[in-house]
């Protein structure tokens, strides 16, 4: 699996590209980019791999996440995939909470909305949905066979914020032990900062270590 990381916005988003490398087809994931200059060079990537953007994947529904989802559909038409409980942070509201937010940019509806446990097929490749709200209601964790892509859930050595309209902290201690439940070696791919791993953060990051000492 390819799977390449830019970090990009003001609040400085991983976005993530991850590619099937034998049938080159690809999907996106949080396009947090809010300028054409940031867009650009990941169109680059895309072009340069010959690789065919299937999907745009929003971990979660809020601005730095979602706000590059209009430049990339309006480019190549791409469908936008998000959880059910945030699709309401995209479309006419979301440009409201975007702007508030001050983001130039912001997303047009969802395509598709997702639920726990549903997959998401490229190539040869499936990511499976696990819903891990707690950041926001309708937050997501993405499981290949050896990652999984956070969003704003799990980061190393800490967690997302908990305190935020929607957020609900008791959500996110329930979402945590799902995730210490994922094999150690797992590499953990989260919507800021550097990848981890499951093992790393279970014997350094204090919130899931309360998690796994709970299971």
């Amino acid at each position: 699996m390819i799977t390449q990381m830019f970090t990009v916005g003001k609040l400085f988003t991983n976005c993530y590209i991850v590619a099937c490398p034998e049938t080159k087809e690809a999907i996106i994931i949080d396009p947090g980019f809010d300028s054409t200059s940031e867009a650009e060079k990941i169109f680059r990537f895309l072009e340069e791999k010959l690789l065919k953007l299937k999907y745009v994947v929003n971990t979660h529904g809020h601005p730095d996440h979602i706000c590059g989802n209009g430049i990339v559909k309006e480019k190549l038409q791409t469908p936008i995939l998000i959880h059910e409980k945030d699709a309401f942070m995209l479309g006419k509201l979301g440009k409201v909470i975007a702007k508030f937010f001050g983001f130039n940019s912001s997303s047009p509806q969802a395509d598709t909305l997702l639920k726990d446990r549903d997959q998401i097929k490229f190539g040869k490749i499936t990511l499976k949905v696990m819903h891990t709200p707690g950041h926001s209601p309708g937050s997501i964790s993405l499981i290949g066979e050896k990652e999984v892509f956070t969003g704003d859930t799990l980061f190393a050595g800490s967690i997302g914020r908990t305190d935020l309209p929607q957020s609900s902290e008791k959500e996110m201690r329930k979402s945590l032990e799902k995730l210490a439940n994922l094999p150690q070696h797992f590499i953990v791919y989260p919507g800021h900062g550097p990848p981890t791993t499951i093992k790393a953060e279970k014997e350094g990051n204090p919130f899931l270590q309360r998690a796994w000492q709970r299971l």
